[in-house]
């Protein structure tokens, strides 16, 4: 079993490979909580510790899939548990609100929804148009220092919008795009994090399944995928081959390319863990495998010249 690792300096001491809870409650999904349930049971007891959840993710009903679950199941100690605020419904229409006042109100209901008297990470998912964001973060500190939560993240902000919000050395962990396809944030946003000892986690990091393997150029794409500029013409085409590199490297430590893709966002030094979803307690269980990867120097330098930096 893969030895936990720190995230950032949050003294949360985590597994590698988390699981992000986005298809756990999701809509027009077979997710119920009997079958969420059970992804996260299967999970924990194969030495997953580390959930992402969000209000977004169902309405609340992710949430309240996993609060029900810990505590049946008596693990909440053993996870640490995210969580992500910042929607509100304003009519038909959502809408982010990153005010003091929201954001104590959104943790008080995620709070409810787990079941547990303190979240291990609350995020603010998206930043709004108005709030500055030192503020926002400055009420999460309170909530902080109230117990209510134990640390502090972002998620979807520019790096202008980070500078505030971190401006009182405040921020623990960001949340944000990143996988072999879009490497844009090392650029820039990774010195910063570094510098500043936060923590990355990446979403998408299979890019769609696109870098886990999943397809060929006779795969039959669904309207969704179609409409995403990696699975799109001669770029879709140019992807799968680099994709067949993966293949190879994943042939010789006898793992899939997922693993191999993991474990290769591992070897940055902001990330100490990766939250891949997954559909079912099979993917999860096969997901913490990753940790297990050791690539090469080689490995690594052949991932970097196939998928480089992308230019501006």
């Amino acid at each position: 079993m893969a030895e936990k690792v720190e995230l950032g300096n949050t003294g949360l001491h985590v597994h590698p490979i988390g699981l992000g809870a986005n298809k756990i409650g999701h809509e027009n999904k077979e997710t119920n909580t009997e079958y969420g349930g059970k992804i996260i049971t299967e999970a924990i007891e194969h030495g997953l510790n580390f959930i992402d959840t969000a209000f977004m993710y169902g309405n609340g009903l992710s949430e309240e899939i996993i609060g029900k679950t810990l505590k049946d199941n008596g693990h909440r100690n053993d996870v640490v548990l995210a969580t992500k605020g910042s929607n509100r419904y304003q009519g038909d229409k959502m809408v982010h609100d990153n005010t003091p006042a929201f954001l104590n109100k959104t943790v008080d209901e995620s709070l409810k929804r787990l079941q547990t008297d303190v979240i291990d990470l609350f995020y603010i998912h998206f930043p709004d148009d108005d709030t500055p964001k030192y503020e926002a973060v400055g009420a999460l500190q309170r909530l902080r220092e109230a117990g209510k939560i134990r640390a502090i993240g972002v998620s979807n902000f520019s790096m202008e919008q980070l500078r505030e919000a971190n401006q009182d050395g405040c921020l623990d962990v960001v949340q944000g795009h990143y996988n072999l396809l879009h490497r844009s944030a090392e650029k820039e946003l990774f010195p910063y994090l570094l510098e500043n000892n936060i923590s990355f986690v990446p979403y998408f990091p299979f890019a769609s399944g696109l870098l886990a393997g999943k397809y060929n150029k006779d795969t039959v794409l669904s309207d969704y995928l179609k409409k995403k500029a990696q699975f799109q013409g001669d770029t879709y085409l140019k992807n799968l081959e680099k994709v067949d590199y993966l293949h190879t490297i994943a042939d010789k430590h006898g793992v899939a390319p997922a693993h191999v893709v993991l474990a290769y966002y591992l070897t940055r030094k902001p990330i100490d863990t990766v939250i891949p979803g997954a559909r079912n307690g099979e993917q999860v269980i096969d997901n913490l495998r990753a940790a297990e990867v050791n690539l090469s120097a080689e490995d690594i330098k052949m991932i970097e010249e196939v998928f480089p930096v992308e230019e501006p």
